[in-house]
């Protein structure tokens, strides 16, 4: 109502004014600008009108906001010249006037549009463009209607452009909103409307705003909430009644280290948006801060969980009781625990470096991006099966070829802790716990040196307990001593290291079908077979271990490299217990039965997640669970993450996780509540 009158006392008090290049008003100064004065026929020409407002005044965006009425035009071209496109207006600045949000200018700013002068016009024909310009300058106690009448003869020759307004014409293009093609989302829910903008450099955001183009999308005085979710700019502030529909805008980010703000014209369309993220850059906490802190606090206790699981703890347990009381000198006891820890820490930032930087170049991944590829599960099998087959006792790992010995892991050294810990650490990533998933996706969207921190805090969380083996004499000394009982211990160690290869086969089945499967368990066996010789001459006392040793390697790096790979049949349905009757993720999917109003358990998974695989087999395939979202109608949906997916790397990022498992429920009401990583059937049931 306040605009239609506006605009209706502009029409009524605009008066006539003189046909000139530049026009002076009470409050505003109007120029019209070309880049040529030249033009070439049936060329585009850049065309310009300066509005210079007077220091207290400011003219108002073609969508003015709260009050206030966009700049109107009425062109006069010669004959034969085609109507020029509707103006482009550089990015608005914010002014609350009364509690009213106003886009303004206060400052000169040029609205852009192009003329195309007439193919059949001869060279040195005059071309006259005139405009009757209707605008509102407001000051904050008045505002005026002003009106002019501006013209512009230019003369029809080679197009050169003009040295004094073809660099205002730059600068005003410069000044223009950048359109882009991103994959802009929304969603409005209880009054609430929610905006999600990929950004490639999100971590360098100190302030965004978002202009809507359409009156009716969103409470222009309401404030502008905007954190950093993923790979996203989130903003979030009050909805209008009537917001439907694809919604265009711009968008102004103010990065760090750029002397002027962006903008970007963008369309966004109703789709899935993530929860609020990180603070922005100009308010996020730096290095040693408490939250800092809490993340990388989080980052170690995950990573001392991840001790238990049973392709980690049989080389903690040998690493630790090779310091047993009586058998290693407190120094060399503290060298290897510093030696374990710096392979662990080591390839935990290394991994979290390469996934940072594959994801500043672009590319959509997330922690243990490289259990993605078949060829490293392959080569996962067959060390694992190595390790099991050394725990076995079939074979020996010696730092010289001289006699066995019982002590050879202490033998090792240095670097044999240090290969120790980094092995320790890549055989780990398959697997998020709690504690860690946080960490690791806030690590994403830290600034590098920060993340990197947060990786390396894991690293030293998986590193712990060997440390206090080595540097407390006392825990040493609990230790049970060296003896004919730890041949017995290694073989039982053996069965969880022969049970993870055994779920590494299964998993290189689902990645890489039957056939990859096949070779790979072939390679494994070859292995076995080589090592079992390699055991064979070591336990004979017989020279020459090398030979087999190296067939060995050879015969591993074969088998990954000539790992036949295709797409497994299983690929086209999910792996969540039959009763949940679970259908595939899509962004679509969830976007149809979220507008449907239907409650939906979204949860992503991966093959080679053993917490992932532990969920599925123990409270999501109970029986009280299928009947229960049964009963209140839960749609169930699976991410599969086994082999990458770009539309489930996007989902994880704009919920700031780094990967699998994550659980969400979302309540076909607007709502979503994330569930913790370890699922228990009470959990579940009281979902809805």
């Amino acid at each position: 109502m306040i605009r239609s009158l506006i605009l209706l006392l502009v029409a009524l008090l605009s008066a006539p004014a003189t046909a000139q290049s530049v026009s002076e008003q009470p409050h505003t100064r109007l120029e019209i600008i070309a880049e040529s004065r030249t033009p070439l026929p049936g060329q585009p020409l850049a065309i310009g009108l300066r509005l210079t407002p007077k220091d207290g005044w400011h003219t108002y965006w073609q969508n003015p906001g709260d009050a206030g009425a966009p700049t109107r035009v009425a062109w006069t071209l010669p004959d034969g010249t085609p109507p020029p496109p509707p103006l482009a207006y550089p990015v608005p600045e914010t002014l609350v006037v009364s509690g009213l949000m106003n886009y303004v200018y206060a400052r000169p700013s040029t609205l852009m549009t192009t003329v195309v002068p007439p193919a059949g016009l001869a060279k040195r024909a005059a071309l006259v463009v005139t405009a009757k310009v209707d605008w509102l300058v407001c000051s904050l106690e008045q505002c005026v209607p002003e009106s002019a009448t501006v013209s512009l003869p230019l003369a029809i020759g080679d197009g050169a452009t003009d040295p004094e307004m073809g660099y205002m014409i730059a600068a005003a293009r410069a000044a223009l909103p950048k359109p882009v093609e991103w994959a802009a989302t929304w969603k409005a829910d209880k009054g609430r409307f929610v905006l999600a903008v990929p950004f490639a450099t999100p971590d360098t955001v100190r302030s965004a705003y978002f202009f809507a183009e359409e009156d009716g999308a969103i409470d222009y005085a309401a404030p502008q909430t905007v954190t950093i979710a993923g790979d996203r700019i989130r903003i979030e502030t009050a909805a209008q009644p009537e917001v439907k529909g694809p919604i265009k805008g711009v968008l102004r980010v103010e990065r760090e280290g750029d002397e002027h703000e962006l903008g970007f014209v963008i369309t966004a369309r109703p789709g899935e948006v993530p929860a609020a993220g990180l603070p922005l850059a100009g308010k996020r906490p730096v290095a040693q801060t408490p939250t800092l802190g809490f993340i990388i606090i989080g980052a170690i206790l995950g990573g001392i969980i991840l001790n238990i699981m049973p392709c980690v703890f049989p080389i903690l347990s040998l690493k630790a009781l090779s310091l047993a009381s009586g058998n290693v000198p407190a120094r060399e006891a503290q060298r290897d625990a510093l030696a374990y820890a710096a392979g662990v820490i080591i390839v935990c930032a290394a991994l979290g470096g390469l996934v940072l930087l594959l994801r500043a170049a672009g590319s959509q991944v997330g922690w243990a991006f490289q259990l993605q590829d078949p060829r490293v599960i392959a080569g996962l099998l067959l060390l694992v099966t190595a390790i099991a087959l050394n725990l076995a006792g079939v074979f020996e790992v010696r730092a010289s070829t001289g006699s066995l010995g019982d002590d050879t892991i202490r033998k090792g050294g240095v670097m044999g802790s240090f290969a120790t810990g980094a092995l320790a650490a890549f055989v780990a990533t398959p697997c998020t716990g709690p504690f860690m998933a946080g960490a690791l996706g806030a690590a994403l969207v830290l600034p590098p040196l920060a993340a990197i921190a947060v990786f390396a805090g894991l690293g030293l969380g998986i590193s712990i307990p060997f440390l206090l083996v080595g540097f407390v004499p006392a825990l040493r000394r609990r230790l049970p001593r060296p003896g004919a009982w730890m041949t017995r211990l290694r073989a039982i160690l053996s069965v969880p290291m022969f049970l993870t290869a055994l779920a590494l086969a299964w998993v290189l089945g689902r990645q890489a079908g039957v056939e990859g499967m096949t070779a790979g368990l072939a390679g494994a066996l070859g292995l076995g077979l080589l090592l079992w010789w390699l055991g064979s001459r070591q336990h004979g006392g017989q020279g020459g271990a090398w030979v087999p040793a190296g067939v060995a390697v050879a015969v591993a790096v074969a088998a990954i490299a000539l790992l036949p790979i295709s797409t497994p049949a299983q690929a086209v349905g999910t792996s969540a217990p039959a009763g949940l009757r679970a259908t595939r993720y899509s962004p679509e999917k969830l976007a149809e039965l979220q507008a449907g109003g239907k409650p939906v358990f979204l949860y992503m998974t991966a093959d080679w997640c053993l917490t992932c695989k532990v969920n599925e087999k123990g409270a999501m395939a109970s029986p009280a669970v299928a009947a229960a979202f049964a009963e209140k109608g839960i749609a169930v949906l699976e991410g599969d993450w086994t082999r990458g997916d770009a539309d489930i790397s996007k989902w994880l990022a704009g919920q700031n996780r780094a990967g699998v498992p994550v659980y969400v429920f979302y309540d076909g009401k607007g709502g979503q509540t994330e569930l913790p990583q370890i699922l228990t059937v009470e959990k579940l049931v009281a979902l809805g």
